[in-house]
């Protein structure tokens, strides 16, 4: 098991080197930093606090792991300034079938979505916005239970 909390890109073959070695399958997600609807954001700047963040993450792993029987986890997540396109985060999951792997994949970004102590500004031309939780987004964690 691996949780990242880093300001640095990292590269997902070089970090996927060795993962779920002996696994049935393997998934993986890796999310970018998406434009507004339109355009014209310059940057997300993406705030934590160290003390929390890496326990708080590394407990839902802990979670996912007790749900699904999983034999490796990773998850990466950035943090600083990071502009349209650049890579934010990564999940991988391994276990021994595919769909306790995927479950989990989709259980933790629900998680790393709506509930890791992250804050997100959005920098445009017109200011900085501080990012809201949507309500989609609390669905998609609901169904976790």
């Amino acid at each position: 098991m691996s949780v990242r909390v880093q300001a640095g890109d990292f590269d997902p073959a070089e970090v996927l080197a060795g993962f779920g070695t002996g696994a049935g399958a393997v998934v993986t997600f890796t999310g970018q930093v998406r434009d507004l609807d339109g355009g014209g954001l310059l940057r997300m700047e993406i705030e934590h606090y160290p003390a929390m963040t890496e326990p708080a993450i590394a407990a839902m792993v802990a979670e996912a792991r007790r749900r699904w029987s999983l034999s490796d986890v990773l998850v990466i997540h950035r943090f600083g300034a990071l502009v349209p396109g650049e890579r934010i985060m990564m999940v991988a999951t391994a276990a021994r079938h595919r769909a306790g792997a995927f479950a989990a994949a989709e259980f933790l970004m629900d998680y790393l979505k709506s509930r890791a102590p992250f804050w997100k500004k959005e920098i445009t031309e017109a200011g900085a916005t501080w990012v809201e939780g949507k309500d989609a987004d609390e669905v998609a964690l609901g169904r976790w239970g």
